[in-house]
C-alpha cells in the first residue's frame, strides 16, 4: 500500500510539474477512487500535502521579489475568516457521514468542473483582457478594472470564495485563483500572477490542513508516502514539460479533470 501512494504522489508531482496545477484537482480524487478514503479524510490529507509541496515554490518566488504581497494580503482577508468559518462547520456536522460525503462530493464536483473550464478559457481571457478593441465586453472589463475601490473588494471576495471551496474540496487555489488575478490585474507579468497566486495558496492550505488534522482527518502516514514521491515527480514534470506543446497539456488535463468532476456530481 505504501508504494501506491508513493507511485501516486509521484505521478500528481509530475502533473504539477508539468503544468503548475493539478496537484489537489488530482490527488483527493486519487485517494478517493483509488484508495477508498472518505471524502473528508482525502480532502484533508490532500490539504497538507499541497501546502508542504508549494512551501518550495514560495521561497524561490520570494527570492527573485515576483511576490505581489499587497494582493496575498487583500486575498487573506477573505480567504482566512473564511476557512475558519467553514472549519466550523466541518465540525458542527463531522459526524453526519452520509450528508457530508454528499456535500463534499457535490463542491469537489462542481470545484473540478470549474477548474477544467478555467485551465479551458485562461488563453482566452488572457487575449480577450488585452484586447486592442471596443467591443462591449472589453469596455467593460476596462471600466470595472480602472475602479480601485471595485478591485480591492473583488479580491477580498475571490479570497473568501477560495478559503471556502478550498477547505472544502482541496480544490481551486492554483487554477481558480490565477483566472480571478488574471481578470482582476491585467499588468501583472505571468511570474508574478503565478508567484502571488502561490504565496497565497500556501498559507491558505496550511491553516485549512491544520484545521482538518484538528479535526482528526488527516492522515499523516499516507501524507509522508505521498511527499516522498511527489518532491521527484515535480523536478521530473518541470524538465519535461519545455519539450511538450502548453495547448496539448491543457487540453488533456481539463478534459481529465471535467470527467472526474461529472463522475463527482453524478
Amino acid at each position: 500500500m505504501e508504494l501506491g501512494y508513493i507511485v501516486s504522489g509521484l505521478f500528481v508531482g509530475f502533473v504539477v510539474g508539468l503544468t503548475g496545477v493539478g496537484g489537489g484537482s488530482l490527488m483527493t480524487p486519487i485517494l478517493i477512487f483509488g484508495f477508498g478514503l472518505s471524502p473528508l479524510r482525502a480532502v484533508g490529507t490532500d490539504l497538507l500535502f499541497a501546502a508542504l509541496t508549494k512551501i518550495g515554490g514560495v521561497w524561490s518566488h520570494w527570492h527573485h521579489h515576483t511576490i505581489q504581497w499587497h494582493i496575498v494580503g487583500f486575498l487573506a482577508l477573505g480567504s482566512i475568516p473564511s476557512t475558519l468559518i467553514t472549519l466550523q462547520i466541518l465540525k458542527t456536522f463531522q459526524y453526519h457521514d452520509q450528508q457530508l460525503t454528499y456535500v463534499i462530493n457535490l463542491i469537489l464536483g462542481i470545484a473540478l468542473i470549474l477548474t477544467a473550464l478555467a485551465l479551458s478559457l485562461k488563453g482566452w481571457l488572457i487575449n480577450t483582457i488585452k484586447a486592442n478593441n471596443s467591443s462591449k465586453v472589453v469596455l467593460i472589463i476596462r471600466h470595472l478594472r480602472s475602479n480601485q475601490d471595485f478591485i480591492m473588494i473583488s479580491t477580498i471576495v475571490t479570497g473568501w470564495v477560495l478559503g471556502f471551496i478550498v477547505t472544502m474540496s482541496s480544490i481551486g487555489a492554483g487554477a481558480l485563483g490565477s483566472v480571478a488575478l488574471l481578470y482582476l490585474y491585467p499588468n501583472l507579468y505571468m511570474n508574478q500572477l503565478a508567484a502571488t497566486d502561490i504565496a497565497h495558496a500556501v498559507p491558505l492550505t496550511i491553516i485549512a490542513g491544520l484545521g482538518h488534522w484538528h479535526l482528526g482527518s488527516v492522515d499523516t502516514h499516507i501524507l509522508f508516502n505521498l511527499l516522498l514521491g511527489s518532491l521527484p515527480g515535480v523536478f521530473l514534470g518541470s524538465r519535461l514539460s519545455i519539450s511538450i506543446p502548453d495547448r496539448a497539456i491543457q487540453i488533456t488535463l481539463s478534459t481529465l479533470l471535467m470527467l472526474i468532476g461529472i463522475k463527482f456530481i453524478l
